[in-house]
């Protein structure tokens, strides 16, 4: 029987210059049965860590000679493995957003909550690799340490990505540069606990990214909730949420857990956030920033540990500009942004998506899978899918239902049919006209109808975007906002051609 290296407990750095905050944290740490080392500076802090390797360094912000950020810049610059936590003051949220961006594994807001401070520093110590400590430390000469207090052992880690990470973003069907470009995207994000801001049309798939990212993590063993924000009426978005006690409202017969809570060790995924409305976003940026939250009736908060990933498909930043969106919430969100493709700029992952589509569709249905001729490919490649995966996914839900044979024939036609359903008249004439038939994609026929306008408007002004904006009553950022995001063509390319 092959015989197992030995695994230590993790190692830990705290960086502090205050002595009394120090040894409560070191204190800490030891009774959950970590080693620990003390530093009270940069330099301190420098040295122990050209000596030893650590899991993960917990560090104040601000120390007599320096910021707690140029040791995290160092361990990034030297490649180095430890994950870290950085401590900050009250109310510092920039401070707090800067270092995630900067690549702090999380942090930590001063007064600190030990309650808080122990589920994150475990958060840190599980993505790190137990042989690697053993092989890094030997015995452990000089370090610290102590048994659980409680008897149990010490949190292990699990150095292997994630079960089903893999799945999770073979799911995401593409070999594109601009896929991949997402899926690497992913990998890094998902190894921290910085916000992440999905963006992307409707119809790209921003929900599956949102998974991925969460199946990819070391929270992936925790609860994945999805919320629709736009779904949910406004006056029941707060007992949504934050959960409300019994008796709080009329109908209230028992205590009830909010989205905060049922994500409770996972990741909660906000789905179109740019919906919520001003009052709300005020309270999520609260519960955000202080990891708590209030349940609708209750007198005291209570903590949370969630992941927030969250999802749009407008533009937030102009959203902002004219205050339909919080700035600071904004930056707080959107510390690491992943932007999904549209399908027009990866065409060439159309084969592959059908083949996953139709083989997923043929399941769904108890169907054997229909062959997809190169001459219908070549029309999928062809149509504008202004609506994305979610367009190609109905037209071939539609084909497989009305196919005869083995071969598949995709019949555009009720698409092509929305295209040109007018507006009813207001021209008062008696003579009655039919009613246009209910488009089967709603967001593919609006954008089919806005791509029409907006197209004629940009021929009408000589492809002037100042012009066309004028006359349709937008800025010229909504403008360049929709052509970019409708895939229209415009002569010269460049995003400043034809303007006066």
């Amino acid at each position: 029987m092959a015989s197992q290296l030995p695994t230590s407990p993790a190692n830990i750095l705290v960086v502090d210059d205050e002595p009394d905050l120090r040894t409560l944290y070191e204190l800490t740490l030891l009774r959950e049965g970590y080693r620990v080392e003390a530093a009270g500076s940069v330099a301190e802090a420098t040295a122990l860590l050209n000596s030893h390797a650590f899991d993960v360094v917990i560090t104040d912000m601000r120390l007599p000679d320096g910021l707690g950020l140029a040791l995290l810049q160092s361990l990034q610059e030297r490649q180095r493995s430890e994950r870290c936590i950085v401590i900050t003051a009250y109310g510092s949220a920039e401070n707090a957003v800067e270092a995630l961006k900067s690549g702090a594994f999380d942090y930590l807001t001063k007064p600190v909550d030990l309650k808080q401070f122990r589920a994150v520093v475990a958060s840190a110590v599980q993505g790190t690799t137990p042989r690697l400590r053993a092989a890094a430390n030997g015995n452990g000469n000089g370090h610290k340490a102590a048994s659980p207090s409680n008897g149990t052992p010490s949190p292990r880690a699990n150095g292997p990505p994630p079960a089903g990470s893999e799945s999770a973003l073979d799911r995401m069907v593409g070999n594109s540069q601009a896929m991949q470009q997402v899926k690497d995207r992913i990998t890094k994000a998902a190894r921290g606990m910085a916000p992440i801001l999905v963006r992307g049309e409707s119809g790209t798939g921003k929900e599956l990214v949102a998974r991925a990212v969460h199946a990819c993590s070391h929270r992936s063993g925790g609860p994945f909730v999805a919320v629709n924000c736009g779904a949910i009426p406004e006056n029941l978005l707060e007992a949504e949420f934050f959960g409300a006690r019994k008796g709080s409202y009329t109908g209230a017969t028992q205590d009830r857990p909010g989205y905060f809570q049922a994500a409770a060790g996972g990741t909660l995924f906000l789905d179109e956030i740019g919906d919520l409305p001003l009052a709300m976003q005020s309270k999520l940026l609260r519960a955000i920033q202080e990891r708590q939250v209030r349940s609708l009736g209750s007198t005291q908060e209570d903590p949370v540990d969630v992941r927030i990933v969250s999802a749009t498909h407008k533009d937030l930043a102009a959203d902002v500009q004219s205050g339909h969106f919080r700035q600071d919430l904004y930056y707080r969100l959107n510390v690491i942004e992943v932007l999904v493709p549209p399908l027009r700029e990866r065409r060439e992952d159309l084969p592959a998506l059908c083949t996953a589509l139709l083989a997923r569709i043929a399941h769904d249905s108890g169907m054997p899978v229909p062959t997809l001729s190169h001459t219908v490919l070549l029309q999928l490649a062809a149509h504008p899918l202004p609506g994305n995966v979610r367009e190609l996914e109905n037209l071939l839900h539609r084909a497989v239902a009305l196919s005869d044979g083995d071969d598949l024939q995709v019949d555009f036609a009720p698409t092509q049919a929305t295209q040109s359903i007018a507006l009813p008249s207001t021209s008062g004439s008696s003579v009655d006209s039919p009613e246009p038939p209910i488009p089967p994609d709603l967001q593919a026929w609006l954008d089919c109808q806005e791509r029409d306008i907006l197209v004629r408007a940009l021929q009408d002004s000589g492809f002037n975007r100042t012009a066309a904006a004028s006359r349709l009553g937008l800025s010229l950022r909504q403008i360049r906002y929709r052509i970019a995001r409708l895939g229209i063509a415009v002569p010269g390319g460049d995003d400043n051609a034809f303007e006066t």
